[in-house]
């Protein structure tokens, strides 16, 4: 069964990184869920407002959203209990990753891209 990502911030702009980022993880055999309330599918996968309306489980949540608006999303990463959050580049901030490890949960500031072997610059 492949591992579960949640793209927050996913975009249908080819140019944006929560594109490449829906790209990149299926290319690595992920199973990518898209999280943006404005638009009802990225790559032709249906997205969901929020992760807490994702009705299984997530393993994975990469973030590609201002620094404010992921503040804001810790409360649903925390509710839905994803294991492990990626904090890219451009979204984080030392108020975000002081907040998201107070609340201990699993954070890692880094490009999620890169992290599974990837290049973004390849999508």
């Amino acid at each position: 069964m492949s591992k579960i990502v949640a793209v927050v911030g996913a975009s249908s702009d080819r140019g944006k990184f929560g594109n490449k980022a829906v790209r990149a993880f299926q290319a690595q055999g992920y199973r990518v869920i898209p999280i943006n309330p404005n638009e009802p599918e990225v790559e032709g996968l249906r997205t969901y407002a929020s992760v807490v309306d994702v009705p299984e489980a997530i393993d994975m949540a990469t973030v590609y959203v201002q620094p404010d608006i992921a503040l804001r999303l810790l409360d649903e990463f925390e509710k839905k209990g994803i294991p492990e959050i990626w904090i890219n580049p451009g979204a984080e901030s030392d108020e975000l990753l002081t907040e998201a490890r107070r609340r201990k949960l699993n954070v890692i500031a880094a490009c999620s891209i890169v992290g599974i072997g990837e290049s973004p610059y390849r999508y």
